[in-house]
């Protein structure tokens, strides 16, 4: 009775959240819209709404000492968005074209933030240091989002810079308009949009309490319930907007919120708790899931940088390079201190075969 009440609790605090979560990136838009944000920052701030059940969820975990749990979840997600998000939205798509320079600049961030995740998890630098070499680049990468050309033109770089930093911010911006139209906001979207903030924080700590609970009782251990189940769960709503656009041909922003998605994860969900709540000695399983979110971001963008774009069969490069993953993931879970043929033979593996993908002739998207 007492699994089947925390099994009821999961179920009801996923559905609960994610609901909440979807009010919660509408209103924020509108309130956005009614700043005056730019469209690079409204997908940023659409990204980080998104993100709420998958923060609040790490949060919870860090916050107890659920330090696997607490990472697997952020981590975790960021895998999935790369194969949800990039992967199906390509193979269901057939093709999605991408902006080169929208790939560098989101990529450039996107990269910076997964190495900022793995040194940090791996305990070559604390937390604090780690936090701190993320918003390195988030800052700046914010602040060119949201500034107009004319800003962007006082910029104290070279004017070569200055023009591809307004080109790629323009294409990013044309990308993002596709999907983000939202109506004007009032008073009201901003109390509707607290309300969901607190619905979203108390369902998803409730969703992560009971999930460990249960995982607990029957054995599971905590980097399969934060990195495959939470992470999964709270990634769905993402991956299921994802899937609709691209069946109707608007999957091109799926890219900049991917990266933005992954990068308000680590930043957010992991390394600002973690430097108030300590990380935990380094695990096997959670340098795993970060090496696997590094190398699977490098390939993404690889793939989408030479193409011009995702295809279906990158795209299902990257949903079976996660697939092995999991594999992998499921194979050390039970392992204090998993063996090399059981986490480094499986990612090699991937990255001859994405090697060799990448080795043949370059095809450009139409």
């Amino acid at each position: 009775m007492v699994a089947a009440a925390e099994l009821l609790v999961f179920l009801a605090g996923a559905a609960v959240s994610l609901s909440a979560s979807y009010l919660l990136v509408t209103r924020l838009e509108r309130i956005g819209e009614w700043l005056g944000l730019s469209e690079g920052l409204l997908g940023v701030l659409a990204a980080l709404a998104g993100d709420g059940p998958e923060i609040t969820a790490a949060v919870a975990a860090l916050a107890t000492h659920q330090n696997q749990v607490g990472a697997g979840v952020v981590i975790g997600s960021n895998v999935f968005n790369l194969a949800a998000l990039l992967g199906l939205g390509a193979v269901v798509a057939g093709t999605i074209a991408l902006h080169r320079k929208v790939i560098l600049l989101g990529g450039a961030v996107g990269v910076w933030v997964a190495v900022a995740c793995l040194v940090t998890v791996l305990g070559v630098i604390p937390a604090a240091a780690g936090l701190a070499a993320v918003l390195a680049a988030l800052i700046p990468y914010l602040i060119v989002l949201g500034a107009s050309r004319a800003r962007l033109a006082r910029l104290p770089l070279p004017s070569r810079w200055r023009v591809w930093l307004a080109a790629a911010v323009s294409e990013e911006e044309a990308e993002l308009s596709e999907v983000i139209h939202p109506p004007h906001g009032r008073r009201k979207d901003v109390a509707l949009a607290v309300a969901a903030l607190v619905v979203v924080v108390v369902a998803s700590v409730a969703m992560e309490r009971a999930a460990t609970m249960f995982g607990t009782r029957f054995g599971i251990p905590d980097i399969i319930i934060g990195g495959v189940v939470l992470a999964a769960v709270t990634s769905l709503p993402n991956s299921v907007a994802a899937v609709y656009l691209a069946a109707r041909g608007r999957g091109a922003a799926m890219l900049s919120t991917t990266l933005n998605s992954n990068a308000l994860n680590v930043t957010a969900g992991l390394l600002l708790p973690a430097t108030i709540t300590g990380l935990g000695p380094p695990s096997g399983q959670s340098d795993l899931i970060a090496v696997w979110y590094l190398a699977l971001t490098l390939i993404a963008l690889a793939f989408a940088y030479r193409d011009s774009g995702m295809s279906r069969a990158s795209g299902a490069l990257i949903i079976g390079a996660y697939l092995v993953f999991l594999g992998s993931l499921l194979t050390v879970a039970h392992s204090a201190e998993p063996g090399l043929g059981a986490t480094i033979v499986p990612l090699l593996v991937v990255v001859a075969c994405s090697g060799a993908g990448l080795a043949r002739r370059r095809r450009r998207l139409p």
